[in-house]
């Protein structure tokens, strides 16, 4: 009996060609491609999910080409849908950072620096890193995460391994998502916007009637005190506010 072998390079051509797709796209992704999970973690978790999606994308795959060159260039173009989406991904939650530093600018906490946790090497407002991981933390327990995973499966439909980047498309899809990010980042803080806008118009008022009196120095407790007191008091809507912008955003993926 005879076994032949000639399937073991056009699957393993093809499985690097779904892995480059899935691979940067989970690189980037919001949930799955956090700093603080392992690289390790991480990788494994690409080459398993891509081993899931090759079965189910196999008969939208191309031919395998000739030449090596053809085929490095294939492997390239997935790399590039992957980032290109990824980024994207990434792009829709900005919302908390965006948040984070209205409410920390408004209470009197803008100094307040930390390593942002979602992009190493950047610093960022406390207040916004907290509001990134509670939102990374939500996604997992609402289940989010799917939709996450299956975007990346219908990516196959919207981007064939055979079409045009659409780079025009892509450019106008970002511009949507970077506003919408920021819309949603505004809406989240408006109390906090008002709230800054009645308490600094009354010390500057506070501060004409009493020039003597160094009113900014005195009501900095009380501008951080009640900051504290009305994120604490308004958390539960921003965040649900924040979950319905990603469920929405990703859905935009779906066919």
């Amino acid at each position: 009996m005879i076994i032949s072998l000639d399937w073991l390079p056009q699957t393993a051509f093809f499985y690097l060609l779904v892995f480059s797709r899935v691979g940067a796209m989970l690189m980037l992704a919001p949930a799955f491609g956090e700093n603080a999970i392992p690289s390790r973690i991480r990788l494994g978790f690409a080459l398993i999910f891509s081993m899931i999606v090759y079965p189910l994308v196999a008969d939208k795959l191309p031919a395998i080409p000739q030449n090596l060159t053809a085929m490095g260039f294939m492997v390239l173009r997935e790399v590039a849908v992957g980032l290109i989406l990824g980024g994207i991904a990434r792009m829709i939650v900005m919302a908390t950072q965006t948040a984070g530093a209205i409410i920390a600018f408004q209470a009197g906490l803008s100094m307040a620096m930390a390593n942002d946790p979602a992009q190493p090497g950047v610093q960022g407002a406390m207040i916004g890193n907290f509001l990134t991981l509670l939102g990374i933390t939500l996604v997992f327990v609402l289940d989010l995460h799917h939709l996450v995973l299956a975007a990346i499966y219908d990516s196959y439909t919207y981007f064939p391994t055979t079409g045009s980047l659409m780079l025009e498309d892509v450019a106008m899809m970002a511009t949507d998502v970077v506003a919408s990010a920021f819309v949603v980042g505004v809406q989240m803080s408006a109390p906090f916007i008002v709230f800054g806008l009645v308490f600094y118009l009354g010390l500057g008022l506070l501060s004409r009637l009493m020039p003597q009196l160094q009113v900014f120095f005195i009501a900095m407790p009380a501008n951080v005190s009640i900051g504290l007191i009305l994120l604490m008091v308004l958390l539960s809507a921003m965040m649900g506010w924040y979950v319905s912008h990603f469920e929405l955003h990703f859905s935009m993926f779906r066919i």
